[in-house]
């Protein structure tokens, strides 16, 4: 067996999110049926993806990992060439993989690099941090209709200062409950790393959001409480006094999936994969 590193992008309009489901077109199904399709396999492989994104995100630095018999990678080979025993996962059958992809997958979801995994790699468990980026625009006649599908307008002037100074509240290791949907079992112990807001060139507000992993909906929660703190309908500490109730509350309004995106997944050194992924395994408290 050879574990696959996948890096990947997808613009997440049409998707029902990441995971499979019965009857509805997602990523994770898409890919895997690719792969199915593509290595002549009786069955689709599993994949592991490093974050599960809800309908509507998008990403363009998504990881995901894939097990796969190393000589069912011999149908790559060109024809007339015969397969050597053993071979596995060469250079040139993964790149020719990157290259059957592209021509079956529809063209809102790409396959970046195709790359043997290191030991111990696990693109979820493995994983240090992950770093999204959230879009809004609050300009009074609306967003660029080419960028519709990744910004989000608002329809109140927002003051950057007020949401970074409300941001600052919620750096660190917290209990995010409030900003979270709760599932059975799982901890909302989360370390928020980064959260702060600049505008860009073209007069978008865009928010970097890095975290060692998020609990559902976090990063949409956490941007809707910052927009209120931003157009005033809520005050500048009001998302730390949320913060600090460690319970949901009914004024925090998840901002539209649209706006944001899987920027990057950042790993550790080889030989740290298995530790990383052995540490992040264990359920975290406060």
């Amino acid at each position: 067996m050879v574990r696959l590193r996948l890096d990947l992008g997808y613009d997440g309009t049409d998707f029902s999110g990441w995971a499979r489901q019965p009857g509805l077109r997602t990523v994770q199904g898409s890919i895997e049926e690719a792969l199915g399709r593509i290595l002549r396999l009786p069955e689709a492989p599993g994949l592991t993806v490093a974050g599960r994104t809800d309908a509507g995100v998008h990403a363009r630095g998504q990881v995901a990992h894939v097990d796969l018999d190393g000589e069912s990678l011999s149908v790559l080979d060109p024809r007339g060439r015969e397969a050597v025993p053993g071979e596995g996962a060469t250079p040139e059958r993964l790149a020719g993989l990157v290259r059957r992809l592209a021509g079956l997958l529809d063209p809102d979801v790409r396959i970046f690099r195709v790359s043997v995994a290191s030991g111990g790699f696990d693109a979820r468990f493995s994983a240090l941090s992950r770093r999204y980026a959230y879009r809004v625009c609050d300009a009074p006649g609306g967003v660029d209709p080419l960028m519709r599908r990744e910004v989000v307008w608002h329809a109140r002037p927002l003051d950057l200062d007020a949401m970074n100074a409300a941001a600052v509240q919620l750096l660190g290791e917290h209990d995010f409950a409030a900003f979270c949907r709760k599932r059975e079992g799982a901890t909302t112990i989360r370390e928020l790393q980064r959260l702060d807001w600049v505008r860009d060139e073209h007069g978008i507000l865009v928010a970097a959001v890095v975290a060692d992993a998020f609990c559902h909906s976090m990063v949409r929660a956490l941007v809707g409480a910052l927009m209120a703190a931003g157009d005033g309908r809520r005050e500048v500490d009001w998302p730390g006094r949320v913060l600090t109730a460690a319970v949901r509350d009914s004024g925090v309004h998840v901002a539209p999936a649209h706006g944001l995106c899987l920027e990057e997944v950042t790993y550790p050194e080889a030989s740290e994969l298995a530790a990383r992924a052995a540490a992040t395994r264990r359920v975290r408290s406060l």
